[in-house]
């Protein structure tokens, strides 16, 4: 059964799982091509009621120019999400929905709807004046090129020749307004929603970024005060010595014991100062796998001990949480994960629980390297299935030798 899963995987590979703000672009996406699906349903709608069908090449050669125009607008769609500009789809667009408003005998709320739908197609590339010229002109070309109902006069002509004869009209006008200079809008503060986000994301990469930049800095300075004392005195003592050696064998002997006591010296405050740059704080680790978790959609919950975890063995609970977090963003679905320190008279030991397990039972492979660390400090690690679509990760490492 096991082999034929793992051949079922392999067969068809699980996608990777999508961030929060991948998830998001596909949602802004999708909520910007409402124009284009309200123009189809519209036309398919009024296909399917009309009572005088429209001549065959006249219904191929409207569908055709849809499609057509569902192509630009996708590339406008595309054009402000990557942030360029279209300026020929936009006036290719427009020449198209012109030529189909142009289609004998079409309605306002079937094939008139392409007005709408080309201003917030365009409204994403423009800027506030420019969205309401295109709402403005697009709503004057529908209503002047489209009719309602039996009546061939175009909705404008019909109801500035007789108002009071076209007040069955009003409502249509009002709502198909509506829709001219709703739909823009709602597009334009989508696109300004995502780009918010995007901004934000892009901030915290670059806020990682200068934070390792400045741990760098940190350390290469820490470094140099260190070692730069050091290493000046060797040269010094070192010239010294050559110079003595010829004069006086015992003095440049005892220079020699100094620069050789340095050097040690120098040596042991490197590797200190490594030491603690690999130090990592368990606290700040765990509030970061936390958010990581939590901006993932995964709900956590982390119990910590009162007392403090030993420095030590606290570097190395963090690189295993580490791990955790990876194992569950990646081999598994979670919506929930338990986080779990405690401190026993004899062990420390850490539980983290989470769902969502499918495929390879939530174990990856980034475990078995951490528990050759783990077991190098004589503890150890169990992963497995903890019930119904749950993975446990435990590990218990002894506190001998530590308190």
């Amino acid at each position: 059964m096991e082999r034929f899963k793992r051949s079922v995987l392999r067969a068809f590979p699980r996608r990777r799982k999508r961030t929060t703000v991948e998830r998001l672009r596909r949602l802004t996406v999708w909520s910007l091509i409402t124009g284009v699906l309200l123009i189809w349903a519209g036309v398919l709608s009024g296909i399917m009621a009309e009572v005088k069908p429209k001549p065959v090449p006249v219904l191929v050669l409207g569908l055709l120019g849809l499609v057509v125009f569902s192509v630009l607008y996708m590339r406008m769609v595309r054009a402000a999400i990557a942030g360029i500009a279209a300026n020929r789809e936009i006036v290719a667009s427009a020449a198209l929905g012109v030529a189909i408003l142009l289609i004998p005998d079409a309605q306002l709320w079937t094939w008139g709807l392409i007005a709408p739908a080309w201003a917030s197609g365009a409204a994403l590339l423009l800027g506030r004046t420019g969205t309401f010229v295109a709402g403005l002109g697009a709503t004057v070309g529908a209503l002047l090129l489209t009719s309602v109902g039996d009546d061939p006069t175009s909705v404008l002509v019909r109801m500035l020749v007789s108002p009071l004869a076209s007040e069955d009209v009003l409502p249509l006008v009002v709502a198909f307004l509506g829709a001219a200079f709703g739909l823009p809008c709602a597009n334009r503060f989508q696109l300004w929603f995502w780009e918010v986000v995007r901004l934000a994301e892009e901030g915290k990469e670059a806020q990682a970024r200068l934070a390792v930049t400045e741990e760098r800095l940190r350390f290469s300075r820490d470094l140099h005060d260190l070692v730069g004392h050091s290493l000046s005195a060797i040269a010094v003592k070192s010239e010294v010595a050559v110079k003595l050696s010829k004069v006086d064998a015992e003095r440049a002997s005892g220079e020699m014991d100094e620069v050789r006591a340095l050097a040690r010296e120098a040596l042991k405050e490197i590797r200190t100062a490594v030491r603690g740059y690999r130090t990592v704080d368990l606290d700040a680790e765990l509030r970061s796998m936390v958010a990581v978790l939590e901006a993932d959609g995964i709900r956590c919950t982390l119990e910590t001990p009162p007392e403090q975890v030993p420095e030590e063995l606290g570097t190395l609970l963090a690189w295993v949480v580490r791990e955790g977090t990876t194992n569950v963003l990646r081999h598994s679905s979670a919506t929930r994960c338990r986080i779990s320190i405690t401190l026993r008279d004899d062990a420390a030991v850490l539980e983290m629980t989470n769902d969502g397990v499918t495929g390879t039972g939530g174990r990856g492979t980034g475990l078995i390297g951490m528990s050759e660390r783990v077991a190098a400090r004589g503890g150890v690690i169990n992963a497995g299935a903890a019930g119904a679509g749950e993975f446990r990760l435990r590990v218990s490492i002894p506190l001998e030798g530590v308190r």
